[in-house]
């Protein structure tokens, strides 16, 4: 063994291992998941469509504390092995927990997708009347949505601003509405 690599101790290993890490999670950060693409699936299917507990980055924060945590484990007099077993236990630690946050912030993601075969038979009111031939519009709410949409009355009649129709069909972004009869 060459004569410098014997004066490496278990401190300056593990800080190399932190350092790895820490490079690791920036590069992963900065140009996203290097994995992702390139067909190492190691979690097939078992983050169900959410993060993985196998991503870069997840991967980069354990190894990045494993180091850190093993390093100042030596620092403080433990030997290898065990300073190894408190970096393996960190790292699982803080690897869980940004699992954690990353299945929280995944979970918190909402789609604004609006099925237009939704809309048909929703009550809506006219906020811009609808006149004789023409087209206004009208604002209905789908779940947690407000849609404001073209419409054009079925009959061809006009319809008062404020009046409550009902969505019969839907044509490309525009709404075919008739008078409602009962409450929105």
């Amino acid at each position: 063994m060459p004569a410098g690599l014997a004066e490496i101790s278990a401190f300056t290993i593990f800080l190399g291992i932190a350092a790895i890490g820490f490079l690791f999670l920036l590069v992963s950060l900065v140009f996203g998941e290097i994995f992702e693409h390139l067909g190492a699936d190691f979690d097939h299917d078992l983050d169900h469509g959410g993060p993985g507990i196998f991503s870069t980055r997840i991967l980069s924060v354990f190894v990045t504390a494993f180091g850190g945590l093993g390093a100042l484990a030596t620092y403080y007099g433990l030997a290898p092995a065990p300073a190894s077993g408190v970096g393996f236990a960190s790292g699982v630690v803080f690897a869980s927990i940004i699992y954690a946050f990353a299945r929280f912030l995944w979970g918190q993601q909402a789609t604004t997708e609006v099925r237009t075969a939704d809309l048909v038979g929703q009550a809506a009111r006219v906020v811009v009347a609808i006149p004789k031939g023409g087209l206004g519009q009208v604002r209905c709410r789908l779940g947690e949505e407000l849609l404001d949409k073209i419409a054009r009355s079925e009959d061809g009649e006009p319809i008062a601003e404020n009046e409550i129709v009902r969505i019969e069909r839907v044509l490309g972004e525009a709404v075919i509405v008739r008078r409602h009869s009962g409450v929105a």
